[in-house]
């Protein structure tokens, strides 16, 4: 009997995606076959311009491919319409950019409350305890009235992250997370993916820093549309050990 962590939660097969420019075509990939199993915690690395972003958005249900196949919890997400694109999004996926993407004249509740308010209404339930939950994940419990300008950046992209757990979703897609963080920050952020993918949540992190990838339990490398590699990290970074052994930040401003 198979397991769930031996069960593919996400399943490609074959995909080429083709932007039309005028009249020209760019394949930006060319056939990509990829399974992730439930509660992998997987990296994917690439130059700009190697198919990375446009695998990242298939993957997140941001775009759709030409042709092959995308089947994400059993469900052929290539063939479903926009409006099913973005239940599926709401519902199974949440994301974290590296820019973050908050409202900034809305404070920390209505940043991480916002894909609550697009859910399904017995989705909704319970709200204000989801926001808590998802704050509480995060550390940041004390600075709900908090507006993005008030916080440092670690503090933003842990928002970021809050939002992204409030719909409990299967997998956490984060496109170059620690990019705008000095590096002690970057991996306290990297500590809470390491704890959520302990915890059951796939992770998918998309970065071009290969500190970054070693965080994760393998690594798909990504060039001229095609998957070239994968790498299965044995002895992961660990990012509480590192951390432990970083200069504290009193000892940084000496």
């Amino acid at each position: 009997m198979e397991t769930d962590l031996n069960k593919n939660i996400i399943e490609i097969r074959d995909i080429t995606k083709i932007y039309k420019i005028g009249d020209i075509q760019v394949k930006a990939l060319r056939g990509v076959d990829l399974n992730v199993k439930k509660g992998e915690f997987v990296s994917i690395m690439g130059p700009s311009g190697s198919g990375k972003s446009t695998l990242m958005n298939i993957l997140g249900c941001l775009d759709v491919p030409t042709e092959g196949t995308y089947f994400l919890e059993k469900t052929n997400a290539g063939k479903l319409n926009d409006t099913k694109l973005a239940e599926i999004r709401n519902k199974k996926i949440g994301f974290v950019f590296q820019t973050f993407n908050l409202l900034s004249k809305s404070n920390i509740i209505e940043n991480v409350e916002l894909p609550l308010i697009y859910a399904s209404k017995s989705d909704r339930k319970n709200k204000k305890e989801k926001i808590m939950d998802a704050l509480k994940a995060v550390s940041l419990i004390g600075r709900e009235k908090h507006k993005p300008s008030e916080l440092s950046g670690g503090q933003r992209q842990r928002v970021a992250i809050a939002r992204a757990l409030v719909n409990d979703p299967s997998i956490i897609l984060a496109d170059e997370p620690t990019g705008n963080l000095d590096s002690v920050t970057g991996e306290e952020i990297m500590a809470i993916f390491q704890k959520l993918n302990r915890e059951g949540k796939t992770i998918i992190v998309v970065t071009h820093e290969l500190d970054v990838a070693l965080h994760s339990s393998r690594i798909i490398y990504v060039r001229d549309g095609l998957i070239f590699k994968e790498e299965k990290i044995e002895n992961q970074i660990d990012a509480l050990t590192k951390l432990s052994e970083m200069p504290r930040l009193e000892d940084r401003l000496n």
